[in-house]
């Protein structure tokens, strides 16, 4: 056959081509680590740096975990895939942490709340928005693994593809469940929250996590789902209307007002003031 020696080249791939990926692989999560522990560590706090790398790791783990289970071959398109899911998970961990540390702010203030119940509370606030997001990012990666790989026969694209769909479904839940857990765990055992805690087991004696009070929530200032800004600053808002209800009860009071006022009974003149 007529091609040029220039034209051909040979590509070696064995056991020690899988061990340079592993140990560049390694390199790259460490030193990753190093780097977003030190700025959430800055940014807000250490036991909230903790959380956010728990949950990184599991997601990871459990993205190599499905991996070995289908046995899937492992790419420089995974490795760049498990990348991508470290900083999706802790972009969204982060996310949650600042409503958090925005919520708990405002309710500590009260010193009515433990720290879960402030946790809880800024969960129920951030719940929507983690989930909305993650369904605009599972779309894209859906239509890049069914359509790239499946009709194009890009297998580059299934291979990042796949990594990165596990890794957004996981670190979904992982933002939720895993880093918040982990931060209230540690922060109710500071002896400034245990206090708060203890004080509040001994005037109400309740136990377990309750839910922040309507009144509460409005006093601190902290914005809700319910919240609806009016159209217009001249309408009335639909928490000063008075309901049915209430109408019914005015009316019937005026016609009792009415029944009661003697018929036919002309009012009594007022005394003309001596001068």
């Amino acid at each position: 056959a007529s091609v040029d020696v220039t034209d051909v080249s040979v590509t070696t791939v064995g056991p020690s081509w899988g061990d340079q990926i592993t140990s560049k692989a390694r390199n790259a999560l460490f030193w990753f680590f190093v780097i977003v522990a030190g700025y959430i560590a800055v940014r807000l706090e250490w036991k909230m740096a903790v959380g956010a790398l728990v949950a990184v790791a599991h997601d990871i783990l459990i993205s190599v975990g499905v991996y070995a289970i289908f046995q899937f071959e492992v790419t420089p398109a995974t490795v760049i895939a498990f990348l991508t899911i470290m900083g999706y998970s802790l972009y969204d961990t982060i996310v949650v942490y600042d409503k958090v540390r925005d919520v708990g702010g405002r309710l500590a203030v009260t010193g009515r709340y433990t720290y879960s119940e402030m946790m809880n509370q800024s969960l129920n606030q951030v719940l929507m928005r983690s989930i909305n997001t993650s369904i605009t990012s599972v779309l894209p990666v859906l239509s890049m693994l069914l359509i790239g790989s499946v009709f194009l026969g890009a297998l580059t694209l299934q291979e990042f593809a796949i990594a990165l769909l596990i890794g957004i479904l996981v670190g979904t839940y992982s933002s939720i469940f895993v880093a918040a857990s982990v931060v209230a765990y540690m922060k109710e055992r500071e002896a400034e929250n245990r206090a708060v805690a203890d004080k509040i087991s001994a005037r109400e004696g309740e136990t377990g996590t309750r839910r922040v009070s309507e009144d509460d929530v409005a006093l601190a200032g902290i914005p809700t789902t319910r919240e609806r800004p009016s159209s217009s600053g001249s309408r009335t808002s639909s928490s000063q209307r008075p309901s049915r209800g209430q109408a019914a009860q005015r009316g019937a009071a005026a016609k009792r007002t009415q029944s009661s006022a003697r018929p036919g009974q002309p009012p009594k003149p007022r005394k003309k003031k001596k001068s």
